[in-house]
């Protein structure tokens, strides 16, 4: 007899035997734990909300319970979050807001409202304490090196501070002796998400310097005002030449960065993630895509292949929209096509693509 099998072990061996399996066939365990139980279906990494709290008007951080088989996150990744929405699941890409290596069963999202967000206005306005959602694993490259730097600079602006937080938070829980400076960028104070907490932060630690820098024309308050420019980063001091920077925002921002790093052949590093969907590129008027499975053809409107696809009336898988979590990825099989982040034409012939930030650049068929 195993001493050291806990109650919880023993009771999902149960739910995974032969005999269970026997006794709910024909539908299987996960149909009733369903309605019973659904924290523990057993084919999916099911959470709970477990608290939550608004940190703007349109913008909220959930407390989910870590689920079984969790394998954990870096700071700075991501994971997918499914829900049930009128019958049909809706699934969508939020970065994780909480430190990585966390050891009390529970992980942080943050979540801003987008407009045409379902999943996003669901989980703002409706997702309580007792709510059910299904986690992915966490993935992404946006991540802070292993082996610690003298100095981390770390560039947000919106709702992209939240990998940039958990970024943050991860520093500060390992007693991180370097420099680290937060440059952030929001419309006012009130749009301001984390506002309490790095208040806080920079009071108890020497180490951390944080500008706020208010995009408003009316917004009185924040070290810094505008949109950026190289002098937002001139208080920071030289020494910030040599630091990796991480950088998430929404694209202007990212661009902007880009440039001042490419002019001033900078020696450090610019990490960076986007955190909107893509802007639409010009169309040509002449471009046809055809979408092989389906059957169908249209012509090219100059946004995203998934957007086009969707006007066509298919339904595509896809996730965060922003060519982050991947989920959207299917196969180009002839064609150019243009990435709507970084420009690069494709060479024709085969290859994978991620439609939600990829637009043609010629005539394309892909299997959709």
């Amino acid at each position: 007899m195993n001493l050291n099998t806990t109650p919880s072990r023993t009771l999902d061996n149960l739910l995974r035997s032969r005999l269970v399996a026997a006794l709910t066939a024909p539908h299987g365990v996960d149909r009733y734990l369903d309605w019973l139980a659904p924290e523990r279906v057993t084919d999916e990494m099911r959470s709970r909300v477990l608290a939550r709290r608004m940190e703007t008007a349109d913008c909220v951080t959930l407390t989910l319970a870590v689920p079984r088989g969790w394998r954990g996150h870096s700071a700075g990744q991501h994971l997918t979050v499914s829900v049930e929405l009128d019958g049909r699941r809706q699934t969508r890409c939020f970065s994780i807001a909480s430190a990585d290596n966390s050891r009390n069963g529970e992980l942080e999202i943050t979540v801003k409202a987008q407009p045409d967000g379902q999943v996003s206005r669901f989980l703002v306005d409706a997702a309580r304490p007792g709510t059910t959602v299904v986690l992915s694993d966490a993935s992404g490259a946006f991540r802070l090196p292993d082996i610690r730097p003298a100095g981390v600079l770390l560039i947000s602006g919106g709702s992209g501070i939240t990998p940039v937080m958990s970024m943050l938070r991860s520093l500060v829980n390992e007693g991180y002796e370097g420099e680290i400076r937060l440059l952030h960028y929001a419309r006012s104070s009130e749009d301001l998400i984390f506002a309490d907490e790095l208040d806080e932060l920079t009071q108890q630690h020497s180490n951390l310097t944080v500008y706020r820098a208010f995009t408003s024309d009316d917004a009185v308050d924040g070290e810094l005002h505008g949109r950026f420019k190289p002098a937002h980063l001139q208080d920071f001091g030289p020494a910030h030449n040599d630091w990796p920077a991480f950088a998430c925002g929404p694209q202007p921002l990212i661009e902007a960065l880009q440039s001042y790093w490419s002019a001033q052949a900078a020696g450090s590093r610019l990490d960076f993630e986007y955190f909107q969907p893509p802007r639409a590129a010009a169309a040509d008027g002449q471009s046809v895509l055809q979408f092989v499975r389906s059957q169908v053809t249209a012509d090219d409107d100059g946004r995203s292949l998934l957007d086009q696809a969707e006007a066509a009336g298919l339904k595509p898988a896809y996730g965060c929209r922003m060519g982050i979590c991947r989920s959207c990825t299917c196969r180009k099989t002839s064609g150019r096509v243009r990435n709507l982040l970084t420009g690069r034409i494709s060479q024709d012939g085969a290859e994978d693509i991620q439609p939600c930030i990829t637009a043609p650049a010629s005539d394309v068929s892909v299997e959709l």
